[in-house]
């Protein structure tokens, strides 16, 4: 038997552990950080909590005779990325990034493309009043400066409740995948003046992208941070290809 560690926390991670788990060559452990209270249910061994850095990963690798790691975490979750790139090569351990496409702008999009969400929260001009975040619960901190100075109002949208609350704010608890029509009636409903989200890519949340190029609301668009060098696919069936070639 081979083990491999998935590292978790997106639906890409699920579908593939579920894929491999039909290899009977192959032990799946997924490694989730945790932040998500109610993840999504994973076929194999589930383990729950950070490593304690790139040593940390390493020791783990060792100690627990991992053969593969595969890096299925969020597209912009670029720390666990880098970490896992270099406590790889320590541990001597194959090293495998699934990275699913970006989105791409198309005619009609009203983008406003930046590198954080310091930054993003920075470039919502002082004239919009009505906010509506996608980018995930845990950094709103830069929101909450910007409410400060403004009566802006937030539409928050996430998976589990966020630990700062933001002023003149509601917050959705919800999971994609969403339809375009949801989203469109979305939008309206809370007349929704600008798109705060991250460029995660993937079908589950690109509906939003679709129905605010129909209605004309620009979108902040937080851009992936660089990857470290490496193997990457872009699909669970380049991840089994890989997974062969490695096996065999």
């Amino acid at each position: 038997m081979k083990k491999v560690l998935i590292l978790g926390g997106t639906g890409d991670a699920v579908k593939l552990a579920a894929k491999l788990a039909t290899i009977p060559e192959l032990e799946i452990i997924s490694s989730l950080a945790g932040r998500t209270k109610k993840p999504a249910a994973l076929v194999g061994q589930v383990r729950i909590g950070g490593f304690g850095g790139v040593q940390g990963l390493a020791s783990y690798l060792r100690t627990n005779c991992i053969d593969y790691v595969i890096d299925a975490t969020h597209p912009c979750a670029g720390q666990i990325t880098q970490n896992a790139a270099i406590a790889t090569q320590q541990a001597q351990v194959p090293f495998l990034m699934l990275v699913r496409p970006q989105w791409e702008q198309v005619d009609g999009d009203r983008w406003i493309e930046v590198a954080t969400v310091e930054a993003a929260a920075q470039a919502i001009p002082e004239s919009i009043k009505r906010v509506f975040i996608t980018s995930g619960r845990q950094q709103l901190e830069p929101f909450l400066e910007r409410s400060r100075r403004s009566a802006t109002w937030y539409l928050i949208r996430a998976i589990d409740p966020p630990e700062i609350v933001l002023p003149h704010s509601q917050i959705i608890l919800d999971r994609g995948p969403f339809s375009f029509e949801a989203e469109r009636q979305l939008l309206e409903q809370y007349q929704i003046e600008i798109i705060v989200s991250k460029n995660s890519g993937g079908a589950a949340t690109s509906a939003k992208l679709q129905a605010a190029r129909e209605l004309q609301i620009p979108i902040v668009m937080v851009q992936r941070p660089r990857l470290p060098d490496g193997d990457k696919v872009s699909s669970c069936e380049d991840v089994l290809v890989w997974l062969e070639r490695q096996l065999y």
